[in-house]
């Protein structure tokens, strides 16, 4: 896979290489200096280590991190020696953290929600709801994966996957005939999913963030992304036995949720409506509602432990479980990409997007691949930084083909990476990919209903 990326890159260097620099820059194109050259290779390194964490080990978090800030320090050290202007890596540095930080807080709050609810045995009365209902394994398909779909515009689709997929691995320890096709199918939910919501997945909340398009924008995008599901589900479902699984309800504990979980439940949606008032109407940076919204977690809490005492609930307790390391990945990957737009490789890449290389349409196509090769967060990270001149249509497939390409290879997106992690020795890389091409079908069928939808109807903006 290593190699795949490295062919692709050089030859992308190559062919952009000998065509020019595209739009002129107000910084000196570094990008055949040895600083460029180096942070390339510093980048393509370090990725293949985010990519092979299960094989070496290794927390994502360490690489990503340690390459976002090694790229920049080595872009500061080349303009010092070369006498340039060090206070353009300083704006740059200041506006990249800015960018950063506002993705950064929105999922510190969002987390510190869900991991609430999960205190609260909130998503553990959901999951015994779903195994006593005495289903089929093939209604229990459904009933999943519809609820990933669901679900993961609201919370994100990582937690979503994880969640859903414990239901799985609850219901049925060992028939592979199952939880293959349940696993493959929450993923493809989840991230289909958060494809049409701006808080759903990381890509689509870099996109509304970076104001390529209104909050009601996105939700143009459901009938694509339900469609492309339901062609993947339908034909996975075809695999999944009609038997009723094994489970006596009477040996299991009932869970019940603790005492001021709904209104927990109930400030959460508070907190995503003040997100989305605060970033449409108040111009306001979205993490700034989610933020007023820890505010008030933070003070129902204080209710909470003066009415229960103080182990009823702590939210400094679920701040503590937050997944920090995927938060610094994300801040060091974010890095990287910036650097690499620094440097002056991603202005390269919006040759891409001319009509007479690829087109947007064909190029946003292939983002949706490279997403499931590398990941989707730098791939739309590099696609906002490099900032192609498109139409609110074309920002919206990229938006749609960044968040459910990452489902056609087993680690090409978060909940991917989740559920290979939950489901251990059973949903697989290799067994991900026996089931491939009932994803690739779906992500054509998504593609084709928004070409339909976009392109020759025109039915995709509130106004």
């Amino acid at each position: 896979m290593l190699k795949v990326l490295v062919s692709l890159l050089l030859l992308t260097v190559a062919s952009f290489a000998s065509s020019g620099g595209g739009e002129a820059q107000v910084n000196p194109d570094l990008t055949m200096t040895w600083v460029g050259i180096s942070c390339l290779f510093i980048f393509v390194i370090g990725y293949y280590f985010v990519a092979a964490e299960e094989k070496y080990e290794i927390d994502k978090a360490k690489p990503a991190l340690l390459i976002g800030t090694l790229m920049f320090m080595l872009v500061a050290v080349y303009y010092s020696m070369n006498g340039l202007d060090m206070d353009a890596v300083h704006n740059e540095a200041s506006h990249l953290i800015l960018e950063i930080a506002g993705i950064f807080f929105f999922l510190f709050v969002a987390m510190t929600y869900i991991e609430s609810l999960i205190h609260m045995s909130v998503f553990d009365k959901l999951k015994y709801n779903l195994v006593s209902k005495g289903y089929t394994y093939r209604k229990l398909f459904w009933v999943t994966g519809l609820l990933a779909f669901f679900i993961s515009p609201i919370a994100d689709n990582l937690t979503t996957a994880l969640i859903l997929s414990t239901v799985l691995i609850t219901i049925e320890k060992s028939r592979k005939d199952f939880l293959v096709p349940g696993a493959i199918n929450i993923v493809v939910a989840a991230n289909a999913g958060g494809a049409w919501s701006p808080f759903g997945d990381i890509t689509t909340l870099m996109a509304w963030t970076a104001g390529k398009g209104d909050f009601t924008d996105f939700l143009f995008l459901f009938p694509a992304a339900i469609g492309g599901y339901l062609v993947t589900a339908i034909i996975l479902s075809k695999f999944v036995p009609k038997e009723v699984p094994a489970f006596d309800v009477s040996t299991e504990k009932v869970p019940v949720m603790a005492e001021g979980a709904k209104v927990v439940m109930g400030l959460g949606i508070f907190t995503i409506f003040s997100a989305v008032v605060g970033h449409q109407v108040l111009h306001l940076p979205a993490m700034w509602g989610m933020m007023f919204g820890l505010a008030l977690l933070k003070v129902y809490s204080y209710g909470l432990k003066k009415k229960y005492g103080k182990d009823h609930f702590n939210i400094f307790h679920s701040m503590a479980k937050i997944e920090n390391n995927t938060l610094l990945f994300f801040f060091g990957i974010l890095a990287a990409v910036g650097a690499l737009y620094f440097i002056g490789w991603l202005g390269l890449a919006v040759h891409v997007y001319q009509p007479s290389v690829l087109g947007p349409t064909i190029a946003n196509i292939c983002v949706g691949f490279l997403s499931a090769i590398v990941d989707n967060v730098p791939v739309m990270s590099a696609v906002l930084k490099a900032g192609p001149e498109m139409g609110l249509d074309q920002w919206m497939l990229v938006t749609l083909t960044a968040g459910v390409g990452g489902s056609l290879i087993s680690f090409g997106s978060a909940a991917g990476v989740g559920v290979m992690g939950k489901l251990h020795g059973i949903y697989t890389f290799g067994s991900h990919m026996k089931y491939a091409w009932t994803i690739l079908v779906g992500y054509f069928a998504s593609v084709a209903i928004w070409y339909l939808q976009y392109e020759i109807i025109g039915f995709y903006h509130a106004g």
